[in-house]
């Protein structure tokens, strides 16, 4: 497995990856909300500057967004789960950005023990996502 920038090319396998991995971990979501949420990704994801991790077929199968230190996304085919591609990804991220940052939902029991055993703590708490919908974010900060 390696890591690379994602291409134009990707742009279908990356929003196949976000709706299985949301699908599988993402089960708190409101239907409306989760084709809402759909929609407004499909809109800027494909075009994003991503991180890729991909396998010796370069296929990606996953993916992770970064705005300076704050990872703003991180997903893995559910199908790829516990290969340690998460860990590869953020490792790369924390080589980058030592101070680096994330949010996840409170209800994402999944992701957020996955951050904790990574050594992220919680510096705070939002009772909202970032557009404004009833699903509370913990913000975490890598430690050291």
């Amino acid at each position: 497995m390696r890591l690379r920038r994602s291409r134009a090319a990707d742009g279908a396998r990356i929003l196949a990856i976000w709706r299985d991995a949301v699908d599988a971990t993402h089960d708190f979501l409101s239907g409306a909300d989760r084709i809402a949420i759909e929609a407004e990704v499909r809109d800027f994801l494909p075009a994003a500057p991503l991180w890729l991790a991909v396998d010796a077929a370069d296929r990606p199968l996953g993916f992770m967004l970064l705005d300076h230190a704050h990872m703003e996304a991180l997903f893995i085919d559910p199908a790829h789960r516990g290969h340690g591609i998460g860990r590869l990804l953020v490792a790369h991220a924390l080589a980058l950005h030592p101070g680096l940052t994330t949010d996840v939902n409170e209800q994402n029991e999944q992701a957020l023990g996955f951050y904790l055993r990574l050594g992220f703590v919680p510096v705070g708490r939002s009772a909202t996502d970032g557009q404004g919908r009833p699903y509370p974010l913990i913000h975490l900060r890598a430690a050291g």
